[in-house]
């Protein structure tokens, strides 16, 4: 019997405008373009909101109602919601009505959407505690699952989260460690005590997520009548199938026009036509299955690119020099006390900056291009290390003011 367990990323950074050399010292806004270029956060969620979020809400709701038995689980970065409460309440209110079907699960994740983990353990537990605190805020749940930015995974953040109480962890199904066996059951992270793993099973979400327009494809078209029973193939072979995915898979990577709508709609009545499968939550599959084996993580796993490491981010010297300033300034923004410094330093420690960095253009080069506004990696780079001399300049000239008060 396998389930079916869905779960969407719903994640739009706050990037960093067109920062020059000369604004530093002077313009202390590092995020807001007011223009009409695409480096304006709010035109971009507006975009992504028309074409991707709300329908696929309003698809999903629809779904939810028609199949007593549909279940879907989803993670919001706590800058998203920050932007769409200012910005897009009604989409808050959409996703709002998800939550209060009681069949759609929230997890946990961090604030903004960072690689926090590997860098400040104190600063990334802060930010997890501000995501739980939004979704208690605006929900009115609290997660019982956790997920790193990009399923960033170890041994080390397994053993976290167990501590932690989490019921769940989510992780990229990678062959590396896998070797023999199969993403389609639930594991044990080496070292954990209760904590369930639940791994993405890459090649079947990546049908959906990646290849579902490519027309050079062998499997093109794909129909969610075809995508059921490849899921009813695996009976007797699996436990749960778990398609993780971004949500702007639906409409803004996959467009409409490309049928993705109709696959969506489709899918659960498909997949239910066989009566050994389900969908669940990703709580629900924790709580439902037993472990199959244990699992030894003792690297960092990702879902980007096809090393499926943390190299996207901070795998060349610029990435690595732009990440490591960040996180040196740690301890001083602390200790100045000042809210709007912390603020702008947690923004700079967004993933996606050193994303847009990454010089990797190869096959998977258009997945880096993917909603970045910059040029080149390098016009990203100028900017985030212009903003980023000018926040320190700000933090240096409060620690001197902290001082004369005290002295």
């Amino acid at each position: 019997m396998p389930s079916i367990c869905l779960y969407f990323q719903v994640h739009q950074p706050i990037r960093i405008k067109r920062y020059r050399i000369f604004d530093v010292g002077r313009d202390h806004n590092y995020f807001d373009d007011a223009g009409t270029s695409n480096l304006n956060n709010k035109k971009v969620l507006k975009k992504v909101i028309e074409k991707s979020y709300q329908p696929a809400t309003e698809l999903i709701l629809i779904l939810l109602k028609k199949h007593p038995e549909f279940k879907v689980s989803y993670s919001f970065s706590g800058v998203l919601l920050e932007q769409m409460e200012e910005s897009s309440p009604d989409m808050i209110s959409l996703f709002k009505k998800l939550i209060k079907t009681k069949r759609v699960e929230i997890l946990a994740e961090t604030y903004y959407h960072s690689l926090s983990f590997f860098y400040s353990r104190s600063e990334f537990e802060s930010q997890v505690k501000l995501h739980r605190e939004k979704i208690e805020k605006i929900f009115g749940v609290t997660p019982k699952s956790f997920r790193n930015t990009e399923l960033a995974y170890s041994n080390e953040l397994a053993a976290w989260a167990d501590a932690k109480g989490y019921k769940a962890i989510l992780a990229e199904g990678w062959d590396s460690f896998l070797g023999w066996r199969s993403p389609n059951f639930v594991y044990q992270p080496k070292g954990s005590k209760n904590i369930k793993l639940m791994l993405k099973n890459y090649k079947l979400s990546d049908d959906i997520a990646f290849r579902f327009s490519e027309r050079s494809w062998s499997q093109w078209p794909l129909t969610a009548e075809k995508f059921s029973h490849w899921v009813s193939d695996i009976n007797g072979n699996g436990q749960v199938i778990n398609l993780f995915m971004d949500y702007e898979t639906f409409g803004e990577h996959q467009w409409a026009a490309d049928g993705i709508f109709d696959f969506l709609e489709n899918l659960p009545r498909y997949v239910l036509q066989h009566p050994d499968n389900d969908f669940v939550t990703v709580s629900d599959a924790a709580k439902r299955y037993p472990a199959m084996d244990g699992v030894d993580v003792p690297y960092v796993v990702t879902s980007a690119d096809t090393e499926r490491d943390l190299s996207a981010w901070v795998g060349n010297s610029i990435q690595a020099s732009a990440i490591d300033y960040i996180y040196k300034l740690e301890n001083d923004i602390k200790k100045s006390g000042n809210k709007r410094l912390l603020q702008d330093w947690r923004k700079m420690q967004i993933s996606d900056h050193f994303y847009y960095m990454c010089t990797k253009w190869f096959s998977d080069g258009d997945v880096h291009k993917y909603f970045n506004p910059y040029e080149s990696p390098y016009d990203a780079f100028i900017s985030f290390m212009n903003a980023a001399t000018d926040l320190k300049l700000r933090v240096e000239k409060r620690t001197k003011r902290n001082r004369k008060l005290f002295s």
